[in-house]
């Protein structure tokens, strides 16, 4: 299946995933950067290009994700699958820090997407600290 990717099919992704980033959460209107489509089983692992397969993400969590698709839990040292934005809930794996700067990772696949993703990395969170400053997150 072919990789292009129709303005239709971007706008429903965008509304599925409500301007926001599928991983990160991070918003369209914060991000400084143009959200990109990720293929959420890679293409090069056998992913295709269909609603179901692709997510918007941001920039840096694409970046990061590269064609990762499962990652080492620091807890029970067993390969786990990465979250997946059309199967799991974002609600069952992460969760913000009191101060909603932080992602927690509530369960294996939100603590492995965190990690592989690079979820808390410095930048991002001091972004995420003067977004809460004036009520623009989480």
């Amino acid at each position: 299946m072919s990789s292009y990717i129709s303005v239709n099919l971007r706008n429903r992704l965008l509304a599925f995933d409500d301007n926001r980033c599928a991983y990160c959460h991070t918003k369209l209107s914060n991000s400084g950067f143009p959200m990109v489509v990720d293929h959420i089983q890679p293409i090069s692992k056998g992913g295709v290009t269909s609603f179901e397969n692709l997510c918007f993400c941001c920039h840096r969590c694409n970046l990061n994700k590269s064609n990762t698709t499962h990652q080492i839990d620091p807890l029970s040292g067993e390969s786990i699958s990465l979250f997946h934005p059309h199967r799991d809930r974002w609600d069952e794996h992460f969760r913000w820090s009191e101060d909603g700067v932080h992602l927690l990772g509530l369960t294996a696949t939100g603590r492995v997407t965190i990690l592989a993703l690079n979820m808390n990395n410095e930048e991002i969170v001091e972004a995420r600290r003067n977004w809460a400053a004036v009520g623009w997150h989480p």
